[in-house]
């Protein structure tokens, strides 16, 4: 009975435990950004992109809402980790591949990262994760995975998450590790990117949230090969921003590094919402977006690995080589049907 009891237990919260590791796997482990040698920073992770992830997922869930309000959402995120909580968008850049002035500076803020940060951090910490734990949990995905309790727990970790990021990398990291002086960023801009929090949030899930959870109009989607591919291409395209933000190339001219992330981000948008909308999107198609997105992620991140140490490396090999297993079996899985479960999206 205890075991029984024990079973029932897990089972319940499986889903939201999942995904808590999955959020920063997906945007920090696999790719390389968090190294073998720093994983002791995965729990800190956890309760800012984990339970960051898990939340906008209750919200989306609880009010019936649709990607457009977990769009916002996930930037209100992204911008709560890039002004206040680790800066990094606002604060001098601590790594600089070719040295010299910065790259795409201006009014204290870093403009190519941060438009590499907005993309990135809503479809590796939230999009992907969340639509990976429910192919994993196909059964639940419709249903919501905090309880009363479980919703103040994860409220509590990601606040507790968020010090505890923003102590260890603005006041430990930057000074003592990578020896760059200490910043603190104007009041103005902390409270201009506070505002911009709020607003994102009130319209997410205020008294408009029902006018932006509107439907979009569907759109054939492509075989899941081709969508797949897609979400690897895009995926690699991205990452050329990051890399122009550690002023890879300081002679790229900014308008142009700009424009093409603004014009691949809203080709995403396009796309893909429109894509799941239509009846003809299935498991598969999900799965193959993720698995391309994941993919790109993870083998163009060995070019920061250029030089590194063979714990790093190594570790970096080994989790990427887990995870292409793992997914090889939800593969597998996923071609056997779910009982009860219809096609893989909501329609919203």
């Amino acid at each position: 009975m205890e075991t029984q009891q024990t079973r029932g237990s897990w089972r319940r919260v499986a889903p939201a435990l999942t995904l808590v590791v999955l959020a920063p796997m997906l945007a920090e482990v696999l790719p390389g950004a968090t190294r073998t040698s720093a994983l002791f920073v995965l729990p800190v992770e956890m309760g800012v992109w984990g339970c960051g992830a898990l939340l906008i997922r209750a919200a989306v869930r609880h009010w019936r809402l649709g990607w457009r309000n977990m769009l916002l959402l996930s930037f209100a995120l992204a911008l709560a980790e890039e002004f206040v909580i680790q800066q990094s968008s606002l604060a001098p850049m601590v790594i600089q591949i070719v040295k010299g002035a910065p790259y795409a500076r201006a009014f204290g803020v870093n403009w190519v990262y941060l438009l590499w940060a907005l993309g990135y951090e809503t479809v590796f910490v939230v999009f992907l994760p969340v639509a990976l734990a429910e192919l994993i949990f196909r059964d639940r995905r419709e249903k919501p995975w905090l309880s009363k309790a479980g919703l103040g727990g994860a409220v509590l970790y990601f606040a507790v998450a968020c010090f505890f990021a923003w102590f260890t990398w603005t006041q430990i990291a930057r000074p003592k590790v990578f020896h760059v002086p200490a910043y603190v960023p104007p009041a103005l801009t902390i409270e201009i990117g506070l505002a911009a929090i709020a607003l994102l949030v009130l319209a997410a899930i205020g008294p408009a949230r029902r006018l932006i959870a509107r439907k979009v109009r569907p759109s054939m989607p492509p075989p899941p090969l081709i969508a797949g591919a897609f979400a690897l291409i895009a995926a690699v395209l991205w990452y050329g921003l990051v890399l122009l933000g550690f002023n890879l190339r300081p002679d790229f001219p900014v308008p142009v590094a700009a424009a093409g992330g603004i014009l691949l981000g809203l080709l995403v948008l396009i796309a893909f919402p429109r894509w799941a909308a239509h009846p003809n999107w299935r498991d598969a198609h999900a799965f193959a977006v993720i698995a391309g997105a994941l993919t790109g992620s993870m083998g163009v991140g060995f070019i920061g690995f250029i030089g590194a140490s063979p714990v790093d490396l190594y570790g970096k090999i080994v989790f990427d080589a887990l995870a292409l297993v793992l997914l090889i079996m939800l593969a597998v899985r996923l071609r056997r049907p779910a009982g009860g479960a219809g096609p893989s999206q909501s329609r919203s």
